[in-house]
């Protein structure tokens, strides 16, 4: 049964999120800020005090092409580790795109198709994203532009190609079409570009045109709000209740969406799981960022947003989680972290391709390189179960197939496959950057 309503986790927290900011007036931004980038129905979404919202019907009718998504138990998987863990993991890539990304794109597309808007612009990373977004404007009559981040234009040929199949035009970013994408390629022709360097590109064209918005496929509560189908879903579907619920973390759109309903009863007394996000060592937000006020893209056009960030200059090295490729972290998130309501932990490129592989020969299907994070993390846990004899349930997020990564695979399975080691050097000068505030 698909949801109903989209839960809003705001209200329910002991301490409300600080607010963006405008970074002209160091004030908090108004509706009037947000206007000349987002419909006024989501910008009410972004600051609502509601505990529930109610999912239209034109966007329940596109969401049964593939809702409700399955809960699976892994039990090939429990079988090899050989853990008295019972593993549970919640599929989204069963959706058109193959990710979990079109239960914000189907909304965000229905939203500014009502107001009268023509043309939609965003960032991707990895290409699910992109191609979400694209896939949601075809259903509603919207043209899509997308800024492809360079590193993932070119290790990902197919995604675009699946862009241009859903009718996006695609561009390679930085780009030299914009003028931060100029700016940045005048600095590094070679540069692998970055979400943050995307964005910029996406949201300069999207400001400039009266017809055309920007969609965001992470970060911001609208977002985040919209992937909680998922976790609403697997709270009916679990045979048992949680002791760990784990999930990837980029911008925070799947980690949220899986662990929000989750939240929600743990507040209320009624379950009390572990909560673990995890992210990579390459990218990592949370457990090496610092929590303050920073602009969400590389050129400074969007608000200041209080999150946990690596500094808005930081260009991650290209590793093959392009969707976790992002210097800041949600703000509601990062919040949330500093209230001390879930644990994060960062991995390795490579132990995330031992556990997807490890998931493939297993239980048969090929994760994207971002929920490979939540897998070699759920396979440590239910190891560490098989030392103690603990009969733990893990609950992951598997929030999208690897069919478009398999270049990487073959990488990983060459032996050509880097970790990269982040120096604390690298860090301190891109936070040096940061907005005073």
């Amino acid at each position: 049964m698909i949801p109903s309503h989209w839960y809003n986790i705001v209200p329910d927290l002991p301490a409300p999120p600080p607010p963006p900011l405008h970074p002209g007036t160091m004030r908090p931004v108004g509706p009037e800020d947000l206007a000349p980038l987002f419909p006024m129905d989501l910008i009410a979404q972004e600051v609502s005090t509601d505990r529930f919202v109610e999912i239209p019907q034109e966007v329940l009718d596109v969401y049964r092409l593939w809702r409700p998504t399955p809960l699976m138990r892994a039990h090939r998987l429990e079988k090899a580790l050989g853990t008295p863990a019972r593993i549970y993991y919640k599929y989204e890539g069963v959706s058109p795109a193959g990710s979990h990304k079109p239960n914000t794109a189907v909304p965000q597309a229905y939203y500014n198709a009502k107001q009268g808007i023509r043309r939609l612009t965003t960032e991707t990373g990895a290409g699910q994203w992109g191609s979400s977004l694209a896939f949601a404007c075809a259903q509603f009559g919207l043209e899509c532009e997308v800024w492809m981040v360079r590193a993932s234009y070119d290790q990902k040929p197919y995604r675009r190609s699946l862009m241009r199949v859903y009718g996006a035009t695609v561009h390679a970013s930085p780009s030299p079409l914009t003028g931060a994408g100029s700016k940045v390629l005048a600095d590094d022709p070679d540069s692998p570009g970055s979400l943050g360097i995307a964005i910029s590109e996406a949201v300069e064209v999207a400001g400039a045109a009266d017809d055309t918005r920007y969609a965001l496929g992470s970060v911001l509560n609208h977002v985040l709000l919209h992937q909680t189908v998922i976790g609403e879903e697997a709270l009916k579907q679990l045979p048992e209740m949680p002791d760990v619920v784990i999930g990837c973390t980029g911008g925070g759109s799947n980690f949220a969406g899986l662990v929000f309903p989750f939240l929600r009863e743990k507040l209320a007394g009624n379950i009390s799981p572990v909560l673990r996000a995890v992210e990579p060592e390459a990218c990592p937000s949370f457990t090496r960022g610092v929590y303050a006020y920073d602009f969400g893209d590389t050129a400074g056009f969007t608000p200041l947003l209080k999150m946990h960030t690596l500094g808005h200059d930081f260009v991650p090295d290209p590793i093959h989680a392009g969707g976790l490729r992002y210097h800041g972290m949600s703000p509601l998130l990062s919040h949330m972290y500093e209230l001390g309501l879930f644990e994060a932990v960062a991995v390795s490129q490579t132990d995330c391709f031992a556990a997807g592989v490890r998931f493939a020969r297993t239980e048969g299907i090929v994760p994207a390189p971002e929920p490979t994070h939540a897998l070699a993390e759920t396979i440590a846990e239910a190891l560490r179960c098989k030392e103690s004899g603990q009969e733990k349930v893990i609950l992951t997020a598997l929030c999208g197939h690897g069919h478009f990564d398999l270049a990487a695979y073959d990488r990983y399975l060459a032996g050509e496959m880097e970790d990269f080691a982040l120096p604390e050097e690298r860090i301190a000068r891109s936070l040096s950057g940061l907005p005073v505030t």
